[in-house]
């Protein structure tokens, strides 16, 4: 029995994951991409802002390049692009680059997770808002907060919202002392934010990245700063203490104009937690330049916490007994330092 020719229908080729890789490794260069400023992520989308501050400024609608999957955009990043940058209805550009960042700051989701969140890119100051009451403060996760700012070298900011229901004094007391600027805010009668050019002043030609609880009044504020801004406000449950989040993604707002220069402010949606595995001693020593000197001299693995054998830092308390003032301000500042050290533990 003759058999019958082979064509190629007889072959059958299943699909090759081969075929999703670039064909060669070698990348354009995008030497014509301009930059941008994102300013918002939904669901793979960024908006970017084109020409900031120049009569042709516009935002457009973007998505990321292959190169880039495996890297996280973020608001405040500054990227290349290329395609339609037109910003016309319909458009879409490539993000083929992501250039240096000069601040990340992050969190885990404990402190026991390794994989890394970055919240914001660029921002210089990190605005813990926290309420004084209704929901009460807690004191926990501003120190979490304030070793995070640290670790990435920005500046912090505490804004105390609601003093017309509590005392901002015991928490001034607390954070001053380390380096943490502090202003206080309440609502009048008409519902208007006081005394609001206090929080003007502080942001005034800064990009500053707002972060606290749900219910705290972020959004109120943010609204207040921002006219048009229209982020949407909760209200805090009674049974709980705790407030519904409301916000769901990151967004830059441009600051109006106070005292001849302007800012950025980055409203985050409310976090329940902020863990620090990845934040290292030496990093947040670096806040502390006074006692990194000190800590240098101690023993190998010293944890510096309080009851550590040989911690040089009790060493440089005990030795000024002979002027009780210098040594109560020394013990006052590493007593603040081992607070935010054991909020990392």
């Amino acid at each position: 029995m003759s058999r019958r020719p082979i064509d190629e229908s007889d072959f059958r080729q299943r699909p090759s994951k081969r075929g999703s890789r670039p064909r060669t490794k070698t990348r354009p260069d995008h030497d014509d991409a301009l930059t941008g400023l994102v300013t918002g992520v939904d669901r793979g989308r960024y908006t970017v802002l084109i020409d900031e501050n120049l009569p042709d400024e516009h935002s457009i609608i973007a998505m990321k390049a292959r190169e880039l999957t495996r890297q996280r955009v973020v608001c405040g990043d500054h990227v290349d692009m290329v395609g339609d940058t037109t910003g016309d209805d319909g458009t879409l550009a490539r993000i083929v680059r992501i250039t240096e960042r000069s601040t990340v700051l992050r969190r885990t989701a404990d402190d026991t997770d390794p994989y890394e969140r970055i919240i914001v890119a660029n921002a210089d100051q990190l605005v813990i808002v926290t309420a004084l009451a209704d929901p009460e403060p807690r004191t926990r996760m501003i120190d979490r907060c304030v070793v995070a700012a640290y670790d990435a070298g920005m500046d912090v900011l505490l804004c105390l919202t609601k003093s017309d229901l509590a005392s901002p004094d015991a928490l001034k007391a607390l954070y001053e002392p380390i380096g943490v600027s502090v202003v206080t805010t309440h609502r009048s009668p008409t519902g208007e934010i006081t005394p609001l050019p206090d929080v003007q002043k502080a942001l005034s030609g800064r990009t500053s990245v707002f972060v606290g609880h749900s219910g705290v009044g972020k959004s109120t504020l943010v609204n207040a700063l921002v006219p048009g801004a229209r982020r949407t406000v909760g209200v805090v449950n009674d049974v709980t203490g705790r407030g519904r989040q409301t916000s769901t993604s990151a967004v830059a707002l441009r600051l109006p104009e106070h005292e001849g220069a302007r800012g950025w402010v980055i409203d985050t949606p409310g976090v329940r937690s902020f863990g620090l595995a990845h934040v290292q001693i030496e990093n947040l020593l670096t806040a502390f330049d006074d006692l990194a000197d000190v800590a240098a001299e101690c023993p190998r693995g010293c944890t510096h916490l309080d009851g550590s054998p040989d911690c040089e830092l009790d060493t440089w308390i005990a030795a000024a007994t002979d002027d009780l003032v210098v040594q109560t301000a020394r013990a006052a500042r590493v007593d603040s330092f081992r607070r935010l050290l054991a909020a990392r533990s």
